[in-house]
């Protein structure tokens, strides 16, 4: 426990940086499998995240004017239409920027990356406006529980209950994918070799297509969760986010899917406390210096492997 602290605000801090270091480690997802599969950075994927968040905004107003009123529904068919539509545009990434340039140099496909970046800032831009969105408030509502021993009180919200337990169903049936299933297997495969892999028979341009699918899908559960709970938005929530998430990944070990998920929890929890208890003007500060001690100390990330050359 914090010195000095009230042991209900140590804890309330922490549940903030649950919640928060739940959503980087979602969208680092699919920085750690892009790089994992081809070695490259997706540096649209932060741009795939914020469209997600306004595809949200889009499908909410759908359905309740067609007059799907049942909240459980309700939420159910907007994370289902998002996650497919969000999929869709990760797979137009794969597709446009790094497949045509697939054996050109390293840096190519990289600048066609921040490119479409660029372009998908400026279609939202465009086509929604560019002064903040936001949402109704859906899901309302808080658990409260007495702690310490003078009986502080803690708040959960619903929103950011919800926001932890799909979270961490995500990472668990994305982690089952990948490991129980042909799909993930043929994923691995393409991971460890993919000249190999592409000897053997298996279809590695479907393989590298379905892991940017997969990290699109990811990054839209992100979008609806991080849009239900603060509720606004803008065009350019997708470069500090995307940065964070791809620190989170970087500090876990990129390449490494556990990793993701701890290095956005570890980036969440210190984001949290810094802000609580010293100065939320410095957080981000405070975190890329922490991605930098790791980085000084283990280059590989705290579960990422030391890269070994294939000969």
């Amino acid at each position: 426990m914090i010195v000095g602290m009230a042991p209900e605000i140590v804890v309330q801090q922490a549940i903030n940086g649950l919640v928060l270091g739940a959503t980087y480690g979602l969208i680092a997802v699919g920085y750690t499998m892009v790089y994992g599969i081809i070695g490259m950075i997706n540096f649209a994927h932060g741009e795939i995240y914020m469209v997600s968040a306004y595809l949200t905004a889009i499908f909410i107003a759908t359905f309740q004017f067609f007059g799907l009123a049942y909240l459980p529904a309700l939420l159910a068919a907007v994370l289902a239409a998002t996650v497919l539509i969000t999929a869709l545009y990760g797979w137009f990434v794969e597709r446009i920027a790094y497949r045509p340039l697939r054996q050109s140099t390293r840096l190519a496909p990289l600048i066609t990356a921040i490119g479409v970046s660029l372009i998908l800032q400026s279609y939202v831009r465009l086509s929604q406006g560019a002064r903040s969105q936001g949402i109704p408030s859906l899901l309302q509502g808080s658990f409260t529980l007495n702690i310490g021993p003078h009986g502080g009180m803690i708040h959960i919200t619903h929103v950011q209950f919800f926001i932890i337990v799909i979270a961490f169903l995500s990472m668990a049936l994305l982690t089952f994918l990948m490991l129980k299933t042909p799909m993930g297997r043929a994923c691995r495969a393409t991971e460890q070799d993919l000249v190999m892999a592409s000897l053997l028979g298996i279809p590695t341009d479907r393989a590298i297509s379905t892991v940017f699918v997969i990290g699109a899908a990811m990054a839209a559960v992100a979008g609806v969760l991080v849009s239900l709970n603060y509720g606004s938005f803008d065009f350019h929530i997708g470069f500090i986010t995307g940065i964070k998430a791809f620190t989170a990944a970087v500090l876990g070990g990129i390449g490494s899917l556990p990793g993701a998920m701890l290095g956005g929890l570890i980036l969440g929890l210190a984001e949290s406390f810094f802000s609580g208890f010293v100065n939320s003007d410095y957080k981000d500060v405070f975190a890329f210096s922490l991605l930098v001690l790791v980085l000084i100390f283990r280059p590989s990330g705290l579960l990422g492997q030391p890269q070994v050359a294939k000969v």
